[in-house]
């Protein structure tokens, strides 16, 4: 029977490489630096409007689903790359694809964020709209 004991130092190894994988989407995709800001801004209005559990569980899925679209839109933007540096129409239609994965998250992640946050936003700001 196999060692079923866990090894602590391979999972903090393995912590470590998706850092580094996550760092390298940041530096070298510009909307992962747009998704930074949108992220925090989103967070700071969760805490402000001091929105509820399920609706916090709504909007951190919301924020997981972009930024994992965006490592795997990365990840295949690599491979294709690598693969065939050069043009090719079946590179571009991955490309493409893998970018429509990240454009279909965003918009989720927008239509939600006005479903969980619109309502507390109109309710703080409710005197301009007398």
């Amino acid at each position: 029977m196999k060692n079923f004991m866990i090894n602590i130092k391979a999972i903090f190894k393995s912590i470590k490489f998706a850092f580094e994988g996550l760092l390298h989407v940041v530096k070298t995709q510009n909307n992962a630096r747009f998704h930074i800001l949108a992220t925090f801004i989103v967070i700071g209005l969760n805490f402000w409007l001091e929105i509820n559990e399920i609706e916090w569980a709504l909007m951190l899925i919301a924020i997981a689903l972009v930024w994992i679209a965006e490592c795997f839109n990365t990840t295949l933007e690599s491979f294709f790359d690598l693969v065939n540096p050069d043009p090719h129409p079946l590179v571009k239609n991955g490309k493409d694809s893998g970018a429509a994965a990240v454009l279909i998250a965003a918009a989720l992640s927008v239509a939600l964020g006005i479903l969980v946050l619109g309502p507390p936003l109109l309710q703080k700001f409710q005197f301009l709209l007398r």
